[in-house]
């Protein structure tokens, strides 16, 4: 069984996190540059088997989707075509996961300085994508 790995796609960077062998724990991996998303992505799966990637889908309060998809879609579909056909790529609500990640650096005690790099905001919104993931999974068995 393979991970599982998140990305939250951003126009600069994007956040990614994935889960251990047993898929129970999501953690931050990495934030990379958008332009050397599927460079890294592919030089990972070439390490470590990956099963799923769960991609934010940033969507409005309306359930329709964000302005964001735009961009989002071009570079998802760019990496499909440089991975295995194996790994299913899905896309994830994401609605609040920055706002989350924000509250999560605040109840750590995360210094000021560090909460302000975005980098570490859009790791840790792919880990609560990943973990958001995981949980309805398990409340489907």
């Amino acid at each position: 069984m393979g991970r599982l790995m998140s990305i939250d796609y951003g126009r600069k960077r994007c956040g990614i996190a994935v889960t251990d062998v047993c898929r129970i724990v999501a953690t931050g991996l990495a934030t990379v540059p958008t332009s050397q998303l599927v460079e890294f992505v592919r030089n990972y799966i070439a390490k470590e088997p990956v099963d799923v990637i769960v991609v934010g889908k940033p969507t409005t309060m309306n359930c329709e989707p964000s302005e964001s998809m735009r961009y989002i879609t071009p570079g998802i579909q760019r990496l499909r075509k440089e991975i295995p056909e194996s790994v299913e790529i899905i896309f994830w609500d994401e609605r609040f996961t920055s706002t989350l990640a924000h509250r999560a650096m605040l109840d750590g005690g995360m210094r000021k300085s560090r909460r302000q790099d975005k980098a570490v905001v859009d790791e840790i919104a792919a880990t609560i994508i990943l973990n958001d993931y995981i949980q309805s999974k398990s409340y489907q068995s």
